[in-house]
């Protein structure tokens, strides 16, 4: 499976994922986070366990439970960690904990190398049996809310290394090493593969959009931190200046997000009977209707007010479309304004964006090639699983002369 990646990467570079591998194969390896899918890291997870094991490697992922009290908790915790302000369940700290005994329980955390991935597990330092314990996470923690900051830094402190995924989230107040690693997209998934037209127009037509007519596209969990209804308000302005535009918001849930129905009951609320105005909420997997929805769009907006990362920028950048970002997290990694997309950081700025892009075929399709370009150089899985390689070797000793250059 591996080798179907050369004619993208290269040889060379395919040669150095086998070299590397080499050095771990001696290693037990598990990745642990809360949710098997919904949410770019599962899809990440979902895609790179199986090709470390054609590497060569020995790897697992387990999936940690929890009941909604648990979930409501380590929600909680996700928005004070993005947002700098808390407002948590009573007795938040203790329910988290008491989870994350019974997972320790359930999980077997004896392998040489253990990667948790994000707040939900972090806890399980605490049951560590042997080996090397990696923090990968994947959220925006540069401006925290201190009491939920401080409880979850004093286990961060008892882990070999972090990883965050850009370095605007770098802590000063954190000891151990911090490594920088942006999240990835597969090229060969099936979201991400080449489609023919007539299945995109199948797709479309089946969810009520008229191939005909401009269509704006979020891929988005239903979820503040994505402003759904910011995307409708900039959607309604963008209109008035666009004969015929539709917009799509295409969300899916997530085992671990009970703000979903919420969220998603406010858009509705939001649209109104506006019938140009498509909220969708597919079941997870349907990674062919997302790849129609993102090829078959005019524009594409991620109009996040916090985020991690946002692969869906990367997935439809690769398609080469004009993506339309909030100015945070990770996004400005991947939009260079006015070169990949466009950075913006409010609603106006969204509707200035899209009637500009749709009224400016040849400027559009320019950036869209650079998009697709600048994805192919750094935020493909090949690349992605090769720093996290690297990192487990740092961590392991394996290889003691090695210096990352994302080391903080």
């Amino acid at each position: 499976m591996i080798e179907k990646y050369e004619k993208i990467i290269g040889e060379d570079e395919l040669y150095g994922l086998v070299k590397i591998a080499e050095k771990l194969k001696d290693f037990s390896i598990l990745h642990v986070n809360s949710t098997r899918a919904g949410g770019g890291v599962a899809e990440i997870l979902n895609r790179m366990v199986p090709l470390m094991r054609d590497l060569g490697l020995n790897v697992d992922w387990k999936v940690i439970r929890g009941d909604n009290e648990f979930f409501r908790v380590t929600k909680s915790f996700h928005n004070s960690l993005q947002n700098g302000y808390g407002e948590l369940p009573p007795n938040a700290f203790e329910t988290y904990e008491k989870w994350q005994e019974i997972n320790a329980s359930e999980i077997p955390l004896d392998y040489d190398i253990i990667m948790i991935h994000d707040p939900q597990p972090l806890g399980l330092i605490k049951f560590r049996k042997k080996g090397k314990w990696i923090f990968r996470c994947h959220i925006d923690i540069s401006n925290p809310y201190a009491p939920v900051w401080e409880f979850l830094k004093k286990k961060i402190e008892n882990y070999d290394s972090m990883i965050i995924s850009t370095p605007a989230f770098a802590r000063d107040d954190v000891s151990i090493p911090q490594f920088i690693i942006p999240p990835s997209i597969d090229p060969l998934s099936i979201k991400n593969q080449p489609i023919p037209e007539i299945t995109v127009k199948r797709i479309l037509y089946k969810y009520g959009i008229d191939t005909e007519r401009p269509l704006v596209v979020q891929i988005s969990r239903f979820d503040y931190a994505k402003d759904p209804i910011g995307v409708i308000k900039s959607f309604k302005l963008a209109k008035e200046h666009i004969d015929g535009l539709q917009l799509a918001y295409v969300g899916s849930p997530a085992t671990d997000d009970p703000e979903g129905e919420e969220v998603y009951e406010k858009t509705v609320k939001e649209a109104g009977d506006d019938k140009d105005i498509h909220l969708l909420m597919l079941p997870p997997y349907s990674d062919l209707e997302i790849n129609a929805f993102q090829t078959g769009a005019s524009v594409v907006l991620q109009k996040s007010i916090k985020e991690g990362f946002g692969l869906t920028v990367s997935e439809a950048m690769w398609k080469k479309k004009v993506v339309i970002g909030g100015r945070t997290g990770g996004i400005p990694l991947q939009i260079i304004h006015g070169i990949t997309g466009y950075l913006v950081d409010n609603i106006e700025g969204a509707a200035h964006y899209i009637i500009h892009t749709l009224k400016n075929p040849e400027i559009s399709q320019k950036i869209g090639e650079n998009a697709h370009d600048h994805v192919k150089n750094n935020f493909l899985i090949t690349r992605h699983m090769r720093e996290y390689m690297s990192v487990m070797l740092y961590v392991t000793g394996r290889n003691e002369e090695m210096k990352s250059p994302t080391l903080q």
